[in-house]
């Protein structure tokens, strides 16, 4: 292969890598803007995040039978032992995770959700070492006292700050930690053959919506059902368009579920992390000048802290993952 066909590769390697990530960036950084807008006036997250949840589990069953009829092999069905034992624990803490940031969005602002998010490392960190997925180093300390220390200086003083949604988004990165670390260990385990997105969001999403409701019904259920603006319409018209505004949120989801696993499957799950630090970034930067979000250089400061955090965690697995496959290579004859 010449010189200009290396160069060709390379360049069309970089072309559809940064395609994905901008695909990524599109629907991560619109559900997040899309969540605190509609919320603005639909004062329902629970809710909305269920009709997410439904959206998901139909566009994924769809997905499914249209890959069924073109690679003509049937996909892969849990058996109902299977299905509770293994699943369901994923499934909730993944329900949890996305109700409560989602209901956090009814007192925050998005400079200081997509901050207090930023933490989920830490648990994905700590359910880690539980489950004795990561050793315990010195260096990992230092992880968590940057990004500790990052948060505690965006909140300091902030004239945004409410106790209450910080708290609810706090809980859901506590829960994302469970979320992710048995998530890792689901699809470890090759045998259920849910490595396929779709697969794995047509299996979560039922016990995920049976997961919320009760919380939903508890919370919201009598509001909802008395709420003119869903059973009590008056307008049906207005009806109409609030559905199809909850719908695009569906849609929006499912692509971000989907834009990850494209972005992962065609480059790696390190450019996925690098891609996720640029993101906040963006999203600050769109927070401060879309919806008016206020940070100090106190603020911005303790941001920088808590990504340099998120960027040596993620320095510290690619050198892990390189030297795993440098003994693998080496052992092999």
């Amino acid at each position: 292969m010449g010189k200009g066909n290396v160069c060709l590769v390379f360049l069309w390697k970089g072309i559809l890598t940064l395609g994905l990530v901008l695909f990524f960036y599109v629907f991560s950084i619109g559900i997040t803007f899309y969540n605190k807008r509609l919320l603005r006036n639909f004062h329902f997250p629970l809710f909305m995040t269920l009709i997410h949840m439904a959206m998901i589990f139909f566009m994924s069953a769809l997905s499914r039978i249209f890959m069924q009829c073109c690679t003509k092999r049937s996909r892969v069905v849990l058996s109902w032992n299977e299905y509770l034992k293994r699943v369901a624990p994923t499934a909730l803490a993944t329900a949890l995770d996305i109700g409560l940031s989602n209901w956090s969005f009814l007192y925050i602002t998005v400079s200081l959700y997509t901050m207090t998010k930023s933490t989920c490392v830490l648990f994905i960190l700590f359910f880690s070492l539980l489950f004795k997925l990561e050793e315990l180093r010195a260096v990992l300390i230092l992880v968590v006292l940057l990004i500790a220390g990052g948060l505690f200086m965006f909140t300091y003083e902030s004239t945004q700050f409410n106790m209450e949604g910080f708290l609810l988004v706090l809980a859901a990165s506590f829960l994302g930690g469970i979320r992710w670390t048995l998530t890792q260990i689901l699809l470890q385990k090759a045998e259920l053959g849910l490595q396929n997105p779709i697969d794995a969001m047509y299996h979560f999403q039922p016990l995920m919506f049976l997961g919320l409701f009760p919380l939903f019904l508890t919370i919201e259920g009598l509001s909802v059902a008395t709420s003119e603006k869903l059973f009590r319409f008056d307008n049906l018209d207005l009806l109409f368009s609030l559905l199809g505004t909850l719908c695009l949120g569906g849609f929006l989801a499912f692509g971000l579920g989907f834009s990850e696993f494209l972005l992962v499957s065609k480059t790696s799950s390190l450019t996925l992390s690098i891609a996720g630090i640029f993101k906040e970034l963006c999203t600050l930067q769109l927070a401060t000048h879309l919806m008016g979000d206020k940070m100090s250089l106190l603020n911005w400061l303790g941001f920088a802290i808590c990504i340099s955090g998120i960027a040596l965690h993620v320095s510290l697995k690619a050198c892990r993952s390189k030297g795993n496959l440098t003994r693998v290579t080496r052992s092999r004859p």
